[in-house]
């Protein structure tokens, strides 16, 4: 990721952060409203305690943005286990759609086109370590990996 990218990420997610954990109800509303077979994946979840372990999620992969091989195990350990939840590759593109939404809404004037575009390239990232490592989880042994 180009460093104007991450420099983008790190100051609207500073910019969002103090609403983050309260704009995470808006964030599940949202990924429901898209995806409303996601909602059996939250069946037995306390979903106030869920909205705290997203937004720290997301504060800790912008935190390691600039680590890339931290950044990359990281994330490839959640892909991995998201394959445990039931997660089907799909519903990462319903998260990304959720993820701006409420960062456009949480920032109001302060999300801009670029804010979008780096977010975008950044869940573009992050999106491809999460899927691939789901799809190394969920290939029968033996089978050789599509690129």
């Amino acid at each position: 990721m180009r460093p104007e990218t991450e420099r983008v990420v790190r100051e609207s997610w500073a910019q969002f952060e103090p609403v983050a954990v309260e704009s995470a109800a808006f964030f599940y509303e949202k990924l429901f409203e898209l995806d409303p077979g996601a909602q059996r994946l939250f069946a037995r979840t306390d979903m106030v305690a869920q909205g705290h372990k997203v937004m720290r999620m997301f504060a800790q992969i912008v935190h390691n943005l600039d680590q890339p091989d931290a950044l990359v195990a990281e994330v490839a350990d959640l892909g991995r286990r998201h394959v445990g939840y039931g997660v089907q590759d799909h519903q990462y593109d319903s998260v990304g759609t959720a993820l701006l939404w409420t960062l456009e809404r949480g920032l109001g004037p302060a999300f801009t086109d670029e804010v979008r575009d780096a977010w975008t390239e950044a869940y573009l990232l992050l999106s491809t370590v999460l899927r691939r490592a789901s799809a190394r989880v969920s290939q029968p042994r033996g089978s050789i990996p599509l690129p």
